[in-house]
């Protein structure tokens, strides 16, 4: 057994996920390195599911009797608990969605509708990057075409970090909106925050987060970080899927216009005109995600009783065991940063001229479960002049052990393509 300082006690932790003890492809052992995709969820979030649909279950905030009394206060008690987990000054700058990219469209939206000095319009520009997922691109590339609005990003280095050393050319006067990752899907590069939001506070533009591989695996702070809008989900972090969230500063959500309208959003109704409530349920229209919010806020108390920091040491030590020992394997080409400093626990590779898919289909009849494609990264991929990547990402659960898997399934697929 491999043993590496700052692991957690994964024998303990992998006992509270069922999904982990599966058998795939008559008796292969599954070894799970697609959590950038998706992480698996413990008993503690599956029982509070269970427990909600059949003790709890009724619409939120309309009713008084006491089903949905409970099932309104287990509601806003995972706004309660996502307000603590990030550090939000405010539980009502917490707004439920139902993934990060209706919490990333949101934002766009409700600048595409605004009111001076937040409106994006024909006159101003917005700001992304390369390495962004779609779901950070193609809102941006829809308001842009609506709006007129400049659409800028910045490019990428060889090594698979941000080039910054245009800044002041990219972020400029005419700025309204910076939108960037803070830990790339397909790259793992963790990103300068500091330089980026420096900058666009000194020309006065807003700036977003996608903290969606950066939420699940490393503490969190949106005050710290000192954006106006932060947006993560919660399927990655071992919670269900149907639930996102978006934070925003509270002096924005008091300004900006709704996205959606429907039921609960609303203060008055007349067939004129309608008023709104006050943020959060100004954006939160119709059913919300009631259950998945209390698995997500479920997911939150498990994480949180492990230790953000913990996790965060114990995947550090994963990455830098991975990269050494992948670099290792012949013909191995890692898109992204080579060494496990500021980077996050997603390696992407390709390997010689085998086609990722051919590698992921290979690496699945030995029970390792990897993600192929672009990883909805595809401008990242154009970048390198490749079609498409092996990824393979760690969480809390991961062991020395499957990335020994890994490597050996690896050189099986080298054998089996000659």
């Amino acid at each position: 057994m491999t043993l590496l300082p700052g692991l957690l006690d994964t024998e303990a932790i992998r006992k509270d996920f069922p999904i982990l003890d599966r058998q795939v492809h008559d008796g292969q052992k599954l070894v799970y390195l697609d959590n950038a995709a998706t992480s698996q969820k413990p008993r503690q979030v599956l029982d509070a599911l269970n427990e909600y649909y059949e003790r709890y279950n009724a619409n939120v905030h309309r009713g008084v009797h006491v089903l949905a009394e409970e099932a309104t206060a287990l509601y806003e008690g995972a706004r309660d608990k996502v307000a603590s987990f990030i550090n939000a000054p405010s539980r009502d700058e917490v707004i439920f969605t139902k993934n990060a990219s209706e919490s990333l469209n949101l934002v766009a939206n409700m600048l595409g509708w605004a009111d001076e000095p937040y409106r994006v319009d024909h006159e101003t520009e917005i700001v992304i990057t390369e390495m962004e997922h779609h779901s950070n691109i193609v809102p941006w590339q829809l308001l842009s075409q609506r709006t007129g609005a400049k659409l800028k990003w910045f490019g990428l280095t060889d090594d698979g970090r941000l080039d910054l050393s245009n800044i002041d050319e990219i972020i400029t006067e005419n700025t309204k909106i910076v939108s960037f990752v803070l830990v790339s899907n397909i790259l793992g590069t963790v990103n300068p925050v500091e330089a980026i939001v420096r900058r666009a506070q000194e020309v006065g533009a807003l700036v977003c987060i996608d903290a969606s591989q950066a939420a699940p695996h490393m503490p969190l702070d949106v005050q710290s970080l000192q954006a106006d809008f932060v947006a993560f989900t919660g399927h990655k972090m071992c919670g269900p899927t149907g639930i996102g969230v978006l934070w925003g500063r509270q002096e924005l959500l008091e300004d900006l216009p709704p996205f959606l309208g429907g039921g609960e959003m609303i203060e008055t109704v007349s067939m004129h005109s309608s008023t709104y409530a006050p943020a959060p349920h100004k954006f939160e229209a119709g059913t919300p995600p009631i259950a998945q919010a209390v698995g997500l806020g479920a997911a939150i108390d498990y994480l949180s009783s492990i230790g953000m920091d913990k996790i965060l040491a114990h995947e550090h030590a994963l990455t830098e065991y991975a990269v050494k020992r992948l670099s290792d394997v012949p013909d191995l080409r890692i898109i992204g940063p080579t060494t496990a400093e500021d980077r996050g626990a997603a390696i992407s590779f390709t390997l010689g001229d085998i086609h990722p898919h051919d590698v992921g289909q290979v690496l699945d009849e030995q029970g390792i479960a990897v993600r192929v494609g672009h990883h909805c990264a595809r401008p990242v991929c154009l970048r390198y002049g490749i079609p498409a990547t092996t990824r393979a990402s760690f969480y809390l659960y991961s062991t020395p052990a499957e990335i020994d898997a890994l490597v050996e399934g690896l050189e099986h697929v080298r054998n089996f393509f000659g």
